[in-house]
């Protein structure tokens, strides 16, 4: 990994940044510099100009500052990039997508079964970012996502690894599963290598995705993916995508799941990202039931918790429509008085889809006398 030749200091900081990593539970360090992704503002423009960032208008607002590292911070003249491994175990019940049998359960993504990685990685980088000053100062800054910094063309770079075909990072050696997380720096650091394009002629990742949600190769149209849809979607989901979703409520690891690379992929280490049980294709019945209370309390700590009680409910709604299940139509039905008209119009769907005809007849006849909400009676009438 380590660029050569070094002279004995560099390599000694160098490798010592790589053992302290490793230490915190890093699977990956590499370096480029911040300057090193110079058409990356210019894939991000073609993207926005092409509306795929939906309704993620922060994209925009952010565009210069993400399109350029030196832009965000313009005194920065390295880029660390890690990688931490989330993967899955081997367990049948906990292969990603493991809940496509059984439409009583939900899909959670693999990423959010466990405590925000928010949390997990920004608390390392920072001890990182100390162990770097302590050895060889400068100034640093650390960075998860949260932050308009293009990760994942700073990842590939470095070396970490390439954007696939579905735009999400591939690794040689951790397939699909992993975060990233940055450090810059005002140091001048030695870069490691970029990583190159191994896909080849595969499409697994395109073919897998259930709306579509690809253009082309190395293009997502973010409005019709899920995971867009269930996480950053306000309101209503577009009746063209609901059936299509399955049962799938909090993200989708579809196009990541068919890589063929993830045979590569280690199950994750960290004992904060290990799936819990109860986020592991968790009961539909049992979520329907959930008030703001017992929702913030399930997802405590969980990445799950920043959609909110109603975003949420709206998916796992979905899902019960998509299920089939008699026995849900009791629960679906409670929700079609619930205060939020988001719920409320995801359970009328919900409702359509189990009810006998004329339970739906009647239901809709003194519903039309009662609604206010334009969107829920649209639902209703449509």
């Amino acid at each position: 990994m380590l660029p050569t030749p070094l002279d004995t200091k560099t390599r000694k900081l160098l490798s010592a940044l790589e053992e302290k990593a490793v230490s915190l539970g890093f699977a990956g360090l590499r370096v480029t510099a911040a300057d090193s992704i110079p058409d990356a503002g210019k894939q991000l423009r073609a993207f926005l100009e092409n509306g795929y960032h939906g309704t993620m208008g922060w994209m925009k607002e952010t565009e210069d500052r993400r399109g350029s590292p030196r832009a965000l911070w313009p005194e920065a003249r390295s880029v660390l990039m890690l990688a931490m491994n989330y993967g899955p175990d081997d367990a049948p019940e906990n292969h990603p997508l493991a809940h496509l049998d059984d439409p009583g359960t939900a899909g959670i993504s693999v990423y959010a079964r466990h405590r925000d990685y928010h949390d997990v990685i920004k608390g390392r980088l920072k001890e990182l970012a100390s162990f770097l000053v302590s050895r060889a100062g400068g100034d640093v800054k650390v960075f998860v996502d949260t932050a308009p910094v293009m990760e994942k063309p700073l990842a590939q770079a470095a070396g970490l690894g390439w954007q696939g075909k579905h735009t999400n990072l591939v690794s040689r050696e951790l397939g699909s599963w992993f975060f990233l997380g940055s450090i810059f720096t005002t140091l001048q650091l030695p870069q490691t290598d970029p990583e190159h394009d191994h896909c080849g002629t595969c499409r697994a990742c395109l073919d897998s995705c259930p709306t579509h949600a690809f253009p082309a190769p190395y293009q997502l149209d973010a409005r019709r993916c899920i995971s867009y849809l269930t996480i950053e979607h306000h309101g209503p989901i577009p009746h063209e995508f609901r059936k299509a979703m399955g049962n799938r409520i909090y993200g989708c690891d579809d196009c990541l799941a068919a890589c063929p690379w993830n045979k590569f992929a280690q199950a994750a280490s960290e004992a904060k990202l290990i799936a819990r049980d109860d986020l592991t294709n968790p009961e539909l019945a049992s979520l329907l039931d959930l008030d703001d209370v017992s929702f913030r309390k399930l997802f405590s700590g969980s990445p799950i918790k920043r959609i909110g009680r109603n975003r949420f409910l709206r998916n796992v709604l979905i899902a019960a429509g998509n299920s089939g299940l008699a026995h849900l139509q009791a629960k679906v039905e409670a929700l079609l008085d619930d205060p939020d008209p988001t719920v409320r119009g995801a359970a009328v769907w919900a409702y359509r889809q189990l009810a006998l005809d004329d339970e739906w007849t009647a239901k809709k006849d003194v519903a039309l006398t009662l609604e206010t909400d334009k969107q829920v009676r649209d639902e209703w009438q449509s």
